[in-house]
């Protein structure tokens, strides 16, 4: 995943004319031009108005190479005043950014908002116009710094927020990139709405190239399953988990569970391994289900292997048969334990047969006899039994009490993000 995502990361060019156009109150295509109304009255003498409406009107006809042209008319007038500079500025601003003329757009709009003759929320306007200036000429680096400017006036600007993202990415800060984009989601989360798909795949994504940072792309992933559970995504997670440091094999079987609640086993050797390690921890029941849904769905019975696999299926058959008897017996034995764990054991095989009353009662009371050897395994093995008698709530609360640093903690909480 960290390869194949597609991160917002190119502006368009068209966009960024519309909103430098837009500083302008020009919309591409029209004709309008304002300016600010302070200024506006302000005496321009004519040997610099003339020129300066005669570059509007070719402005107006979409000729911007000649309006900039006809703006080198006024720069030979001697003793201009601030406001005849700021008039003639701003119009130049506005020929160069639609003539594609950078540099000089950029010179001007610098000028612009340096100026002292615009106000907090025009200064705004204009550092967003010369943000997307500067990250159209891919001076990465500085359409970030007038972004961060543009946002100070006005911080609610989605699109802004997007362009500073963009900055940072194509600079290569991808901690300053991904450190805004988790401000973008977190703030989402926080407001009760759900945050768009491809913002959190550009979040995995930066995290994925921010040095290699694990856990930042787990998490990710989590967000991403929380909210999107496509299989592809819980695939990539559950691969990454298992990668993790302090890994435990010994919870490969209870991966293999929640990779089947998630369907992504997919191919036949999941199926038959899942297959064969419930069945050494004597968890028939589960084996037969996994098992069925392997032939039901085409992906074992058939091929070189097909007779090996119906000999595992004759075999799975057999001992869930054997199964009730055989966890009675156990049962009755567990009872003369001084610890939990065999209970715990059985009980969780009646799980997996279905008869879930029974199978969460003696969880419990294997849990409350205490000795046991494993407990946060033990109390993942429970908070599964109550998902899988329907009752989410109470497993919630069970699976997010697990600790431990082997993969008990991760495994119970992304228990908790199965649909």
């Amino acid at each position: 995943m960290a390869t194949s995502l597609s991160p917002r990361t190119v502006v368009r060019s068209a966009l960024l004319v519309a909103a430098v156009a837009a500083t302008f109150g020009l919309q591409p295509g029209s004709h309008g031009f304002t300016l600010p109304a302070a200024h506006a009255q302000e005496t321009v003498r004519a040997e610099v108005g003339r020129p300066l409406q005669q570059a509007r009107d070719l402005i107006k006809a979409n000729r911007h190479k000649e309006a900039l042209a006809k703006l080198r008319e006024v720069d030979v007038v001697p003793n201009r005043s601030a406001n005849e500079n700021f008039l003639l500025e701003q119009m130049r601003a506005s020929a160069a950014s639609q003539a594609g003329d950078n540099d000089q757009a950029i010179k001007s709009f610098t000028f612009l908002i340096n100026s002292g003759r615009l106000s907090d929320a025009d200064q705004g306007r204009y550092a967003t116009g010369l943000a997307g200036l500067h990250y159209r000429a891919r001076n990465f680096a500085d359409a970030a710094t007038w972004a961060q400017r543009a946002l100070k006036s006005n911080p609610g600007d989605g699109a802004t927020r997007s362009l500073l993202i963009q900055s940072y990415f194509q600079a290569g800060d991808f901690a300053a990139a991904s450190r805004e984009a988790l401000a973008d989601v977190q703030a989402a989360e926080k407001a009760g709405r759900t945050p768009p798909e491809d913002q959190l795949q550009l979040l995995a994504n930066l995290a994925s190239r921010n040095g290699g940072d694990r856990g930042a792309y787990i998490s990710s992933l989590e967000r991403l399953v929380t909210h999107y559970p496509k299989r592809e995504y819980w695939a990539d997670l559950l691969r990454r988990i298992e990668g993790k440091p302090g890994w435990s094999n010994r919870l490969t079987l209870d991966l293999y569970r929640l990779r089947f609640a998630t369907k992504t086993l997919t191919t036949p050797n999941d199926y038959s391994e899942y297959t064969q390690l419930a069945l050494q921890e004597q968890q028939a029941g589960e084996a037969k289900r996994v098992l069925d849904e392997g032939f039901a769905a085409g992906i074992l019975g058939k091929g070189a292997d097909a007779e090996r696999q119906q000999r595992l299926l004759t075999l799975t058959n057999q001992r869930a048969a054997e199964a009730p008897t055989a966890l009675k017996t156990a049962e009755a034995e567990a009872a003369a334990d001084k610890d939990g764990n065999s209970l715990v054991r059985i009980g969780f095989g009646y799980s997996g047969l279905g008869q879930h009353d029974k199978a969460i009662a003696l969880m419990q009371q294997g849990i409350a006899k205490g000795g046991l050897k494993r407990k946060e395994d033990a109390n993942l093995h429970l908070g599964i039994a109550l998902l899988r008698a329907g009752q989410k709530q109470r497993a919630t609360q069970v699976l997010r009490a697990v600790g431990g640093t082997d993969g008990t903690a991760d495994l119970a909480r992304l228990w908790t993000r199965v649909p």
